[in-house]
């Protein structure tokens, strides 16, 4: 069995990891996809096979949805009111895609994202005044068997890999149930969170998951989630500068998953 515990890294190397790090932490709290970042960074820095490292991308996610999420509850900006219709089958449909990626299929997977992200870019740009609403939340659609079969399938697809859960829940939580942009990106580290638990232990169950270069990463990401929620609960027009951010980030996505 490889070692999932040595850590070997130049003073560059750790420096890269450093401000990798704490840029995914960022863009995971305020959007998502910053595991387009720390995939390839253990992958072509540390040396891990794609397996392990989709596995090991697993420890950053969880730790820096605790910090996240502990500062958003300290601002007092949202409420968790009606989440735990989402939570719940998001968390079933993780558990779900972590056991199917333990035979990651890289090529065919990328192909999918890249499809995703496509469709994703259109739904950002067609009446973004839907992401930059003010509405009140429609909490009585969490319940509807259509969203709980969204979530479901949100929840395989982050099991399954980690990169871009986040767009797609935000897409869930603003325009299904009507959050705005800062209150979803609150639910969605809440579920982030809750779903990275269970997902991580399959990982590990199969030895998936290098615990040092996990942890390092880990530490900056929550660096990086701590910088971000402090933004998001200072500046007044937050939510457009999140929407501004989310065409940025799946722009760069379709690109890569694509080329």
């Amino acid at each position: 069995m490889p070692d999932l515990f040595s850590i070997d890294l130049s003073l560059l190397d750790w420096m890269i990891f450093m401000v990798a790090g704490i840029v995914a932490g960022i863009i995971n709290t305020l959007a998502g996809s910053g595991s387009l970042i720390t995939l390839p960074i253990f992958v072509f820095l540390c040396g891990l096979p794609p397996t392990i490292a989709n596995g090991t991308n697993r420890v950053g996610v969880l730790f820096q949805s605790a910090v996240g999420l502990h500062a958003h509850q300290k601002s007092g900006a949202f409420s968790f009111e009606g989440s735990i219709w989402l939570v719940i089958p998001t968390v079933i449909g993780a558990i779900l895609g972590s056991l199917i990626a333990v035979d990651l299929n890289e090529e065919t997977m990328n192909l999918v994202l890249g499809l995703l992200m496509v469709f994703m870019m259109i739904v950002l740009l067609i009446k973004p005044s839907r992401w930059l609403h003010d509405l009140p939340v429609a909490i009585d659609r969490n319940k509807h068997p259509l969203t709980i079969a969204a979530f479901f399938l949100i929840g395989v697809y982050g099991g399954f890999i980690q990169a871009g859960v986040g767009i797609f829940l935000l897409a869930g939580l603003v325009l299904i149930s009507r959050y705005t942009l800062r209150s979803g990106n609150g639910i969605k580290l809440l579920i982030v969170l809750i779903f990275a638990i269970p997902t991580l232990a399959v990982f590990l169950w199969f030895n998936q998951v290098h615990l040092g270069y996990g942890l390092a990463m880990a530490l900056f990401q929550a660096i990086g989630a701590y910088l971000a929620v402090k933004f998001v609960v200072r500046i007044n027009n937050a939510d457009v500068w999140i929407h501004r951010l989310l065409i940025a980030i799946v722009a760069v996505a379709a690109i890569k998953f694509l080329l």
